[in-house]
């Protein structure tokens, strides 16, 4: 009789990382989320986060989660049903519809639950979602718990999505879902085209702008204003935890729409509600952003001058994109984590993308800017990748026999 350990018990591969020294994964920060942070006792250059605004460390915003905190406590022990609606969360809720520019706003304990709890709730059996292949795996997951038909096109190839749009049933119900920037790539959704097929083919639009939100268009709506077609997408959702410095999520939509989710949604209505501290976080966050439309703009001025630096060193970039994620090409996933773990131990904090998240022989070093970083920080992040690139074979025999020797 089969053991339903026995998959843990039979797993290695972070057993054989570590013996071998290059496991990348749960470095422990011991200071604010920055710029420059102090991890496991040394300084490192942090260019793996999705700080994208550079508040998590703003007094402003350290000050207004203390003062939550002090007036509402730690917890709101319940749903929003029931006990866990706090004045802090309609008002949270209020602003984001407002600087948004739509009629409705529903906030989240996180940003997947966000995915989960919308596309679970608006889609249902006998409709059929369209989704990007190179989405978060939060929307794959909303899908799934929906029940509603799901097909996938290829990374934003318009003319796949045309041709399954074109072979859907007419009468069946359909949503488009799209990452506005795409997590690991960077990659930016074509937009235009998505809702010019919505149009043709009686389709909603829905767009995961987790990394757009602070980060694109001239006061930081993100992707739909990037394009300026903010009034042409049905449904947007983000995330707190990356340009608004704070653990959570939101959607907004028509008040039908939102009302609808409110009612409707299974992990919306049977978990507890987003605690005071990230609303108030989340809030002040906001305000800045509103306040300051210049980070966005100096997100992207700084992101680009990382690019050309890397171009000018001959690093094979993954992208052109004007997003802040700058992936490097490393190929294997061997080479990707020696990069990695020298990278670290050199002073510069990255993330490795492997499969899943990357095709197998396409595995990437994920680099990502905040607004705050200056350009000597920049360039010396990157003389230290290039280095590093430079130092490491591409075959992964003669990196194994690099382990070897360092032993």
């Amino acid at each position: 009789m089969a053991d339903l350990f026995k998959k843990a018990y039979d797993f290695k591969d972070v057993d054989n990382a570590i013996d071998l020294g290059i496991y990348p994964y749960f470095h422990a920060l011991e200071s604010k989320q920055d710029i420059v942070v102090t991890m496991e006792g040394k300084r490192r250059v942090m260019i793996g986060s999705n700080n994208y605004l550079g508040l998590t460390g703003d007094d402003r915003v350290i000050a207004a989660t203390v003062d939550a905190v002090k007036k509402y406590g730690s917890g709101v022990s319940g749903s929003r049903f029931l006990n866990g609606t706090l004045d802090l969360h309609l008002e949270l809720e209020e602003e984001l519809a407002r600087f948004m520019e739509k009629e409705a706003a529903l906030t989240f304990p996180s940003g997947f639950q966000s995915t989960l709890a919308i596309i679970s709730a608006i889609a249902g059996r006998g409709d059929i979602i369209f989704s990007d292949r190179e989405n978060h795996a939060c929307i794959y997951d909303g899908i799934r718990l929906s029940f509603a038909s799901s097909v996938r096109f290829h990374h934003n190839d318009m003319a796949h999505l045309e041709k399954l749009l074109e072979e859907a049933d007419p009468q069946a119900g359909k949503l488009i879902v799209t990452d506005g920037v795409f997590s690991m790539s960077g990659d930016i959704a074509n937009l235009p085209e998505i809702v010019r097929l919505a149009k043709k083919y009686n389709a909603r639009v829905m767009v995961d702008d987790a990394h757009g939100f602070g980060v694109l268009g001239a006061k930081g709506r993100g992707t739909a204003e990037h394009f300026g077609l903010h009034d042409e997408v049905d449904l947007i959702m983000s995330t707190f935890s990356k340009s608004l410095a704070s653990i959570g999520g939101f959607m907004v939509a028509k008040k039908e729409v939102v009302n609808f989710v409110k009612h409707k949604s299974r992990p919306f209505i049977f978990s507890a509600a987003l605690t005071p501290a990230s609303a108030a976080s989340a809030l002040a966050s906001l305000k800045i952003l509103e306040a300051e439309p210049e980070r966005p703009q100096a997100l992207r001025d700084i992101s680009a001058y990382t690019r050309q630096k890397m171009l000018e060193k001959k690093m094979p970039l993954a992208n052109d994109s004007i997003a802040p994620i700058i992936p490097i090409y490393t190929y294997t996933m061997l080479r990707t984590f020696v990069i990695a773990k020298l990278l670290y131990k050199r002073g510069v904090y990255v993330n490795p993308v492997i499969p899943p998240a990357a095709p197998e022989g396409q595995c990437l070093i994920r680099t990502s800017y905040t607004a705050t970083h200056t350009k000597e920080l920049i360039d010396e992040a990157v003389a230290i990748i290039a280095q590093t690139l430079a130092e490491i074979p591409m075959e992964d025999e003669k990196v194994m026999a690099l382990l070897h020797e360092g032993r």
